[in-house]
Order: structure tokens, then sequence, then C-alpha cells
């Protein structure tokens, strides 16, 4: 065969003189404006002897034509023919000639490569140069120059020779009876010297019973004499200075192949695998592979199960499973690979008779010559109640337990996707109260906080049956009607909630009044995705507000004025880009353990030349959607990384990503060369990511993720418990920090249940070894929340807000030591 390769850069690498006289050729043969050279220019005149070196390839409909060959080729290839297919010809010949050509056409210039041909385990070597050009008859004509380089090598003489492992030819010595009673070592390579540690001259033509090395020890010898006496094969292991080798004996006649192989760090791997075992406080076993018979338990796992270490070894893994996982258990066996660990969680049945859930990750071990799995077993138990609680979390804001967002759509999804085979009309109402901005700048926000919980238990009262409603943030609202409706029942419904949620609060004794204002869209008519009908209803609501509140309004076509502003705003930020409008400002991270600055996030800001600062909320979901969040995630890495340099070197800094930077496929890339060009340690950047990433292309992203950590890099996930199967995400990569999303940490100083999902988080961190960083920590009792229910990290404004990078130095000055006091 032939395996041919690029040479790496330019073709640097020593050649015959006729390659570069061939690239010089064709170089003068290319006339200005054209982007080959002619046929006639390159390939005919005076190529004298090169021409028996050269194949003539036409290009014909994407698939090549041998169309002339010289001596030398018709020797190479083993065949003279010409106006042939290329695929007609030897399979290693075809393929380099092929990729050669290949390579030249995609380039439009010479292509140089080497290509080594195998042939009765000898190696030779040829330089490979493909020449393309225009033909005056039309199409494209490859010159393709193939020579021998070098001499030829055994390929089998290198392998042995290189390996690290010895391998030895030993000739059995006979008696004047034929019994044999000696050998001779007649070959071996390198790695057997250095294993047997003794010089090449001295071990070749060396008897066994001379004596020297641990081949000449007696038990090795009377096993070797057993090998040639049953011409079988053996393996055995022989410990000598410190060391473990493995011998592996055949025979072949009188013959003997044998391989020596150290397995000193095997040997210390599996002292260390019991110790491990034993004293390891997470239960853990051994069973069959085949009988799944417990092979071997551990202390913790006794103590955990209940079950005797006698009665263990007389169990089998059935017995541990509940009867209605039987089945399921046993096609989870039949799957699993060399390594696993749990694709979903199982039930375990105690020695009382109690179930735990729990996961379990294992591993093909050889324990006492059977072929076994370890297990290690983790009780997710208790777990799962608190992720029952995240969960529905995930799905309901927290302020007023309605249905999130992303519940919303969801339910909205199949809304629509039950409305299709007859074609019914679903509505979308988008609810804004007004003069709700009054309230929190009269009152505060506490009181517009028990006035959003007072309209959510109001529209919970109006809603019934397949209709949902949703907080959708702040004080905007939204309302799925899934049955069948007319525009008349989606008006008068509209019209009953304005005054609903318009009559008179009473909060804590003191009357407050609000209206509301509702954009409708109905299916199929004003969209058939849930995209299109929220977008179109917000259109409709903000219509109703134009039109002074109090009312609602149903989309209609021309209220395009909301895609013309988000037009505006994508010309804004690729001027923005363009022209440096955008600044990194830095938010301190505490460590609370060590009560000081251990890091800054840096957050992106626009400064509009006209309208100031705007938010990131408004313009990055933009910059992702047109593509731009790419090259500004490239800068903000590179600036984060620039600044952070400046910083103590025990001072990290924390950059988020947007899922739309992965898709680019060349992440990596950019943080490597952020870190080069800043001169950082890896071990000091964090990248923040969502759990969004994970809905689409894991595998792929995923990939991503474990190269970044490689490189040394901290990954982080953002607003941990906001989303929709946060520890799933937990399972599928090991990260080094969760956010406690700020929702959590706002009322922890007033509700039992934000206190209850924290604590289940910091104890998830601590069990998975995970740092836990808060959010949004704006007092004193939020700190004291977070440090007695062992959060390693926080940050919010009680600290700092996001800075400038001029004012970092003097952020760190004015911490020192003791955040939690300077604050």
């Amino acid at each position: 065969m032939i395996a041919a390769k690029k040479a790496p850069g330019k073709f640097n690498i020593e050649m015959f003189d006729d390659v570069p006289v061939l690239q010089r050729k064709w170089h003068a043969g290319l006339r200005p404006g054209e982007r080959l050279p002619r046929y006639e220019d390159v390939m005919l005149g005076s190529l004298g002897r090169l021409a028996d070196h050269i194949v003539l390839l036409k290009d014909n409909n994407e698939t090549l034509e041998v169309s002339r060959t010289g001596r030398f080729i018709q020797k190479w290839l083993e065949d003279d023919r010409w106006d042939i297919p290329l695929s007609a010809l030897s399979p290693d010949c075809a393929t380099a000639l092929g990729e050669a050509a290949a390579s030249a056409l995609r380039n439009s210039r010479p292509y140089p490569t080497v290509a080594h041909r195998v042939r009765d385990g000898l190696v030779q070597t040829y330089d490979i140069l493909a020449l393309p050009t225009f033909s005056r008859w039309g199409g494209t004509l490859i010159g393709v120059y193939v020579n021998e380089r070098a001499p030829q090598y055994n390929l089998l003489d290198a392998i042995f020779s290189t390996t690290d492992e010895g391998v030895l030819s030993l000739a059995t010595i006979r008696d004047a009876a034929g019994q044999p009673f000696d050998f001779q070592i007649v070959h071996h390579n390198q790695g057997a010297s250095r294993l047997l540690k003794l010089p090449s001259t001295e071990l070749q033509w060396r008897r066994l019973s001379a004596g020297g090395n641990l081949l000449c020890l007696p038990e090795v010898t009377e096993r070797l004499l057993g090998v040639i006496n049953s011409g079988s094969r053996d393996q055995f292991e022989v410990d000598s200075d410190d060391r473990n080798l493995r011998l592996g004996v055949t025979a072949f006649g009188d013959i003997l192949s044998l391989t020596v192989s150290d397995v000193t760090a095997l040997k210390r791997r599996e002292a260390s695998f019991r110790l491990l075992f034993d004293n390891n406080p997470m239960p853990m076993w051994v069973f069959d592979a085949e009988t799944t018979g417990f092979l071997s338990v551990n202390d913790a796992a006794v103590q955990h199960y209940g079950y005797s270490r006698a009665m263990f070894l007389r169990m089998k893994l059935r017995e541990i499973w509940p009867e209605d996982e039987w089945v399921p258990h046993n096609q989870a066996l039949q799957q699993v690979g060399d390594v696993y660990h749990s694709g979903r969680n199982w039930r375990h049945l105690k020695a009382d008779g109690s179930e735990i859930e729990v996961l379990t990750f294992g591993r093909r071990v050889a324990f006492d010559g059977r072929d076994g799995f370890l297990v290690a077993v983790v009780d997710i138990t208790e777990r799962r109640k608190a992720e029952a609680r995240i969960a529905h979390m995930a799905h309901h804001d927290g302020l007023t337990n309605l249905p999130n967002r992303e519940l919303y759509q969801d339910r909205l999804k199949q809304a629509l996707e039950q409305s299709q085979p007859g074609n019914k009309r679903v509505a979308v109402l988008c609810v804004d109260l007004d003069l709700f901005k009054n309230v929190n700048d009269s009152f505060g926000h506490p009181m517009g906080d028990r006035l959003l919980k007072a309209v959510a238990d109001r529209l919970r009262s109006e809603v019934s049956g397949n209709n949902l409603v949703a907080r959708l943030g702040g004080d905007e609202f939204a309302v799925v009607m899934a049955s069948d409706v007319s525009p008349n029942e989606a008006s008068d419904y509209a019209a009953g909630l304005i005054k609903t949620l318009s009559a008179t609060y009473d909060l804590d004794g003191i009357d407050v009044v609000v209206g509301a204002s509702i954009g409708i869209a109905l299916s199929p008519g004003d969209g058939a995705t849930s995209e299109e009908l929220m977008r179109n209803a917000d259109m409709a609501l903000y219509r109703a507000k134009s039109d002074g509140g109090g009312v609602h309004r149903f989309f209609e076509r021309e209220m395009d004025r909301q895609a013309q502003k988000r037009r505006d705003m994508e010309l804004d930020l690729r001027r923005a880009y363009a022209n440096g409008e955008f600044e990194l400002h830095y938010q301190p991270l505490v460590n609370l353990a060590a009560d000081r600055i251990s890091g800054f996030e840096s957050l992106l800001r626009w400064r509009h030349p006209e309208k100031g600062m705007i938010s990131p909320a408004d313009f990055i979901p933009v910059a992702e959607d047109i593509g731009l969040i790419v090259s500004l995630g490239e800068w903000v890495l590179r600036e984060a990384c620039i600044e952070a340099a400046k910083w103590p070197a025990d001072v990290k800094v924390a950059v988020n990503l947007s899922p739309v930077q992965f898709r680019s496929r060349n992440l990596v890339q950019v943080v490597v060369s952020a870190l080069a060009h800043s001169g950082l340690s890896p071990r000091r950047l964090e990248l923040e990511i969502t759990e969004s990433l994970f809905l689409a292309e894991t595998e792929a992203n995923l990939a991503i993720l474990h190269q970044l950590r490689e490189l040394g890099v901290s990954i982080s996930m953002d607003d941990f418990g906001t989303g929709y199967s946060s520890l799933s995400y937990l399972r599928s990569f090991p990260f080094d920090k969760i956010k406690i999303d700020r929702s959590f940490v706002k009322d922890l100083a007033e509700r039992s249940d934000c206190v209850a999902i924290v604590r289940a988080i910091s104890g998830l961190g601590r069990s998975l070894n995970i740092t836990t960083t808060a959010e949004g920590v704006e007092t004193i009792d939020q700190l004291d929340w977070l440090r007695a229910e062992g959060c390693n990290e926080v940050q919010g404004f009680l600290f700092s807000a996001a800075r400038p990078a001029a004012e970092i130095e003097a952020l760190l000055s004015k911490f020192g030591r003791c955040a939690s006091k300077a604050a």
C-alpha cells in the first residue's frame, strides 16, 4: 500500500533537484491574469529524462483519467495502459496520485507530497509533485512527477527495533537423549537489552545456562522448558530489582518467541486499587461479568446496604434490584462497555426492604483472574428530592410560582401541535402592567414584588382547563388559550383580564392601582410557530401601550415598527464593533473562606455615541442572532486576558461564553490565542456558560468543553437552577463551578424554600467537589445566609458594581485582605 502525507509547511525536506526545477517551470509558464499556466508551456518542450517520471492525468467531470505515462511511471504502476480511469490502477498508486492531484486542483498550485509504499514488508519512499495546467482542448490536465527518494528498509525490523517491549528468539539445545536442557538467544531487539539490563553484544548468542540475567533464573528456565515440551504457550510474571516483568512465551518447533514487558506500574496500580477500594467511604463492589455474582464488597457497601459481607458474596446483582427494573437493568448490562456511568437513575433494595435511588459508575477490571466490573454507587435519594424542587423552580418563576418562559414556550408548542389536524386557533396574550414602575419608584421593590404576587394570583384564578398563564419576566405575563378560540372570545377574555387586573390592590393597608395592556396573536393567521405568535403578540402589546394602555390590541401586519427597530439595532451593532464602542467592566468575585477578592467577572458594555450606555440585555441577543457575537466574543476574550495579566497572580478573570460561539467550532483556538497573546496562565481563566448550550449539538459542545478543560481553563455553569435540567448537565460534564442564580439569593433571608435550594446546591457542590458562587448579593443578611450554607464565593452590589478596568487596582487596594468588612 502507499500512505501519502503532506509535508509540513513548505516542502523543505530533502528532495531531488527535479522537483524545484518543475516548480520553477510551472511558475515561469503562469501568465498575468491567468489562474493556471498552459499545458504546453509546462509539460511540453525540454523535459528530457523528467518525462519518464511523469504521469499525465485528465480532469474529466470530477473523475481523473490516465492520459499518458513515462517509462519509470509504467514500471512503478506495473501497468502501461493509457486512456483509462485512475481507479483502474492498483489502489495504492491510485490513492497517492489522486490525493496529490485533488490537492493541486483545490489550491491551483503545484502540490508536493511524500508517499511510502509497502511491498513484501519493505518500505520505499517516493517524492510526488502534482502540477495543474489548463488544456487548450478544454478542461484541466495534471502532470504528476514521481521519483524514488531513499533506500528501502524492512518495516518489521523497524517496528521490532523501536518497540518498548523486549522481543527475543531462543533456540532450544537438546542433550544426547534428545531432551531439551538449555536455550541460546539467537535474536533480540533493543527493548530486550534495556529490560534485561545487558548490552546487546552480551545478549546475542548467550546461553541461559551462562547466567547473568533474569531469564537464567531456575524458575524461568523451568517454565520455558515446559513450553517446549508441550508445544503450547505460557505467560507468567517475574519480580526483579523492584520491578515486575511479564513474560509471554510461544513455541515454534524448537524456537521460542519470547516477549518481555515491564508491568511495574500496573502492579502498583493494582495495589493502589485495593487500598482505594477497601477504605473508600463510597459503597463499591466488584461483580462477575458473566454470572453477575458479587466477588468483593467494601465496608461502605456493607454498612450502607445492611447486608453482611458473607451474604453479599452469596448474592447476585438481581437481588438488589426491584422486580419492575429487572428488564432495564439486564438490558443496560448487555450494552455496557469497558467504562460506563449511569445513563439514568436506578433503584436499589437495602437489606431492610427500603429503596434508595442511586447513580452507578463502573469499569471493567480483572479480579482474581476473572472478568469483572468495579462499581461505585452514589446514593442520590435525598438529592433527588432537592432536584425535584429545583426542577420545579427551573420551570417556574421564583417570585410568583407561575410557569416561566421556558415552560410557557413548551406548552405553547404543544398546543400548536395539537391544533394542527383541524387547523384550530390558538391565542397568545402578552400582558404588561401599566404604571408598575411608579409602584416600584414610590414604594420600593419589596412592594413591587408583593404586587406581582397579587397579580399572579388574579391571573391564576382566571385561567382554567388547558390554558396556561406564565410570568415571562419583570411585569410581563403571557396567557395561552389552547382551545379553539375565536377573535371575539379572545377579545372578551382580554377585556375581562384588564378589568380584573385593574381593580384596586390592598397591600399592607395601602391601596395600589395599576392597569394592564394586552397584545393578542391568533394562529395560524398570525403565525404557525410559537416564536412567530409570541413575537407578533408582543408587537400588538407595543401598539396597546402606545395607545395609552388599559386596552387590548390584535396583531396587524402593518405592525412592522418593532422589526424596523430591530434592524436599526443590527446596523448600530455592526457600526459599534467597527468603531470600537464596546468596553469591558469587571465585577469582583469574593472568596468567603479567604475573605478576599479571588477574581473578577468581565462584563461587556456598549457606550453608544448618541444613546449612551445600552443594556447588554438589549444588544447581546441581537448580536447572537446576527452572528456578531463570535467576533465580539473573541475581542472580549483577548481584552479580558490582557487586562487580567496585569493583576496579582492569584486573581482570576471570568468570561461569559455565548452558545453561538460554540457553533463556530474554532472556540478552542480562540482561547489558546488569547492566552498566548496575553501571557495569562490558563489556570487564571474561567469560562462561564449557560445550560442553553446543552439544548443543541450536545456531543459536539461537550467535546469542545473537554478540550478547553484540558488546556487548564476552568468551566463554570452560570444561572444554575433556572433552566430545564441542570443536574443532568452536571452528569454530562465535570464543571469546576456552578453559579447560584440571583433569583434564589434575592429572597434568601425571607423565604425558606430559597434557603433550601441554596443549601441543596451548595451540598451538591461539596459532594461533586464543585465551587459554588452566589450572584446578586446585595445585603449583609444574604451574605450571612450564604456563608452559613457553605457557599464558596459571592458577587454582587454589596461588594461592588461592575467597574472599568482602570478602577481594578483601586478595588483591590480598597478590599485588601478583608472583603466582607470592606463591603
